[in-house]
């Protein structure tokens, strides 16, 4: 696959609210293990190779195990995932999926004893953050494995 273009070499200074946002979420106190499996599911989805290769390289390089990156298209039927990551990945679907799901009330609702009403909105802040991302990189063909590796 060729790329369109290089979107951070062409476009810097508009990219730079997408960059603070994405070091807001980074440092919002969330589980950087719930933020690798939330980028990398809602990668999966979207179909971006670029992403899904960079997050879960990142996961593994901050401890994740290769075997809750494998299963995490099929979290569902695997024993691996907290109840609040299956909170967190159904949102995930939810709202990455929004045209078709709406957002429902019980994928809303599966996060409220796990999360506090800040946190949904961090969660959703991510969640967002992280579609945008694969907007971009599917839209311009990014190429897997030519981002730079990232400290954990």
């Amino acid at each position: 696959m060729t790329p369109r273009l290089d979107y951070f070499a062409t476009a810097p200074r508009m990219l730079q609210p997408m960059l603070a946002l994405e070091r807001a979420v980074a440092t919002s106190g969330m589980e950087h293990s719930l933020i690798h499996l939330v980028k990398t599911r809602a990668s999966q989805i979207n179909g971006c190779a670029f992403c899904i290769e960079m997050h879960s390289r990142d996961a593994m390089a901050a401890g994740e195990s290769p075997a809750r990156l494998f299963l995490l298209d099929a979290w569902r039927e695997a024993p691996h995932y907290t109840e609040r990551e299956r909170a967190a990945l159904a949102w995930t679907e939810a709202l990455t999926l929004v045209s078709t799901t709406g957002a429902p009330d019980a994928d809303y609702d599966g996060l409220r004893p796990h999360f506090s009403d800040e946190e949904i909105v961090k969660l959703s802040l991510l969640i967002a953050t992280i579609n945008a991302w694969n907007r971009l990189s599917v839209g311009f063909r990014s190429v897997p494995g030519s981002a730079p590796a990232r400290a954990a």
